[in-house]
């Protein structure tokens, strides 16, 4: 069994371990995939030059036929003059492809040619059924046929090959009618080579391919290899492929074929091909549609040929990723292995402090088990939990002296409506009262402290439900501005009392429906105009309505992009703008003293906070300073018209936020 052994050399040899072998399989994954990726490439686009080459050939058949066609009706050749048709054809041959070999006008009643810009032959007479009747007249179409003639211009073949060079020539001839005629005269004969005589070659890397052309009897048209022109696919040493192929691209394929041998060259090939409307004149069946098989062909190592660069470039990039992976392997297992040796040094020191102790075997590496026994004890003596302990108990001081003085305020609000309420009392009691007017007077006083009282009260039960996570809202649709009007109804006789103007603007067309509870909506609203009333001395509480779209910073923004936005703005008091948030916290009072100018229990906007948090709402105050009077925003979800009741949430973990102003 082998020992521990050091941290660094366990995690060099795993690195190497696993990044070598990944590294290579990257690399041979790679070459297979850059190989296939160029054999696809090639495929395509040995399939599209299939595609153009036999498209090319149907546009240089069809023009050949369509000027031979024009050519026919022009009045040089239906005059009859032999030097006029002469310079006509010796000018018409000048427009015409390089691959036109020679042009020709016959006398049909000689069968001879009384003009032509070659020294043979080229006319051979229509079969019978071409003529008309009693052979005195040809038909308005074109002749068209395909010969395999003997290429003598082509240099490229053997003179001591078995086989003499071939090339595929396509004869088109096209009466001429003479001015004012019933029967032809004259006929003007086209002969041009199926292809450029002088190709290319096909060169390495180049994907275009050099051009076959076949029937569908199977007769080789066009080869590079001309000794073949004319042969039969039959004579091939991979009949069953070709054979395939051609049946395919009969059935209107376009496709590629791996083809073996077929350029006389013994190496696979590739192969696009397409099939093409055969420009020669079908006489067996006119019904017949006759079709030529268009092939491009290329060594598949000329397909690979961009291979073989990425072949050396990948093996000159293993050499070097090997030589940079195992450069880097030691400088990182020396940057990882040196802070596990510093750890290990440092538990060491460490152990030095207490008695020595036996290292516990539970890691394979030394360094761990010396770390392992450190942090055991390094963490028993760390102070972090001491330090929250701290703070947790300065913040728990923080909470029982502000209880304290809650509670003292609230003891002072709470006796001061109820010597009120007792001294009422007692006064109609024991009559001193010298009429009834009195007595409803001091009945009244007494009536007012008890709903003081009682508002008091059901304050601290409110935030006392809060905090136990018991109070539950009923969200339904509710008309917002009857609940304004509501509030404010009861707010006015203070304010007029005081000389205040309680003014409604609204920037809606009512009525307005919002998601809300409404008498707990109403209880934030009596609170902000409450506490607007109450702290200002002069001028008047505006209370401004409007409909906002966009996407609030809160929980409402899941039930739509529309929602209402209250203002209560007031010219009382102000607040400091570092007072905010202390508006905002438990048992929290900007002037917590007894001897403060305005009463009251400071719980209001702690509940109201929490209303609209359970509302799905928000609140929030503001102001520009001391003396600039506040601002009380709430922001409410829109509801739809007619909505009935949707949902009842109930309070599961509550804000315990105060407003003690």
């Amino acid at each position: 069994m082998f020992g521990p052994t050091s941290f660094r050399r366990i995690l060099l040899s795993r690195i190497l371990l696993l990044s070598v072998p990944v590294l290579l399989i990257g690399q041979y994954v790679t070459y297979r995939k850059a190989r296939s990726s160029l054999l696809e490439t090639a495929r395509q686009n040995l399939t599209e030059s299939a595609i153009r080459k036999g498209n090319r050939i149907e546009e240089r058949s069809n023009s050949l036929k369509t000027q031979l066609r024009l050519a026919s009706e022009t009045a040089a050749l239906e005059s009859g003059s032999v030097p006029r048709i002469q310079t006509f054809l010796d000018n018409f041959r000048e427009q015409l492809p390089d691959t036109v070999t020679c042009l020709q006008v016959t006398d049909l009643d000689t069968q001879t040619a009384i003009a032509q810009t070659c020294d043979e032959q080229i006319f051979n007479p229509p079969p019978a059924t071409w003529w008309g009747e009693s052979q005195t007249s040809l038909n308005r179409t074109l002749f068209v046929t395909a010969d395999i003639a003997e290429n003598v211009n082509s240099a490229s073949v053997s003179t001591a090959s078995h086989l003499r060079p071939q090339r595929t020539e396509i004869t088109l001839s096209a009466p001429i009618y003479p001015e004012e005629a019933t029967r032809p005269r004259y006929v003007i004969t086209l002969r041009s080579v199926l292809e450029q005589i002088d190709e290319p070659e096909n060169r390495a890397g180049s994907l275009t391919g050099e051009t076959v052309v076949i029937d569908d009897q199977g007769v080789i048209l066009e080869h590079p290899m001309p000794q073949l022109v004319g042969s039969n696919i039959e004579s091939q040493p991979n009949f069953e492929r070709m054979q395939s192929l051609v049946n395919s691209a009969l059935v209107g394929n376009q496709n590629f074929q791996h083809l073996f041998s077929f350029t006389g060259r013994q190496k696979e090939l590739l192969s696009g091909y397409t099939a093409v409307a055969s420009p020669i004149s079908s006489l067996d069946d006119e019904d017949e549609e006759r079709r030529w098989i268009v092939l491009a062909v290329t060594p598949l190592d000329n397909a690979l040929a961009g291979l073989e660069p990425i072949r050396q470039v990948m093996f000159n990039l293993v050499l070097g990723l090997l030589a940079a992976n195992l450069i880097a392997t030691l400088y990182l297992a020396q940057d990882l292995a040196r802070p596990v040796e510093k750890l290990g040094e440092y538990a060491r020191n460490i152990e030095c402090n207490t008695a020595s102790d036996p290292m516990p075997a539970k890691f394979f590496i030394q360094e761990f088990n010396q770390l392992s026994k450190a942090l055991n004890r390094a963490i028993e003596r760390l102070k972090t939990w001491a330090q929250e302990l701290e703070d947790a108990w300065t913040e728990s001081k923080n909470a029982n002296r502000l209880k304290s003085e809650f509670l003292a305020t609230i003891s002072h609000e709470l006796r001061t409506p109820l010597n009120g309420i007792i001294g009422s009392l007692r006064l109609v009691r024991d009559g001193f009262c010298d009429d009834e007017a009195e007595e409803q007077e001091f009945l009244q006083r007494a009536d007012d402290a008890a709903v003081h009282l009682l508002g008091i009260i059901n304050d601290i039960l409110d935030i006392s439900k809060i905090e136990a996570g018991t109070l539950s809202v009923v969200i339904e649709s509710v008309d917002l501005m009857q609940v304004i009007a509501e509030a404010i109804e009861l707010n006015q006789a203070v304010a007029k009392d005081k000389g205040l103007v309680l003014s409604t603007e609204v920037q809606a067309d009512p009525p307005i429906l919002v998601r809300a509870d409404a008498a707990k909506l109403k209880q934030v609203l009596l609170n902000a105009i409450g506490n607007a009333v109450k702290f200002t001395e002069s001028g008047g509480i505006s209370i401004q309505v409007r409909v906002e779209t966009g996407t609030p910073d809160h929980s409402m923004a899941e039930y739509g992009t529309h929602y209402v936005v209250v203002d209560i703005i007031d010219t009382g008091i102000g607040v400091d703008p570092g007072d905010f948030e202390k508006l905002f916290k438990p048992f929290v009072m900007v002037d917590g003293s007894k001897t403060r100018r305005f009463g009251g229990t400071g719980l209001g906007l702690a509940i109201s906070r929490n209303l609209m948090d359970m509302m799905n709402g928000a609140i929030r105050l503001d102001s520009a300073g001391v003396g600039s009077g506040t601002t009380v925003t709430l922001e409410l979800p829109m509801a739809q018209k007619n909505v009935s009741l949707e949902k009842t949430s109930t309070l599961a973990e509550a804000d315990s936020d105060s407003d003690l102003r």
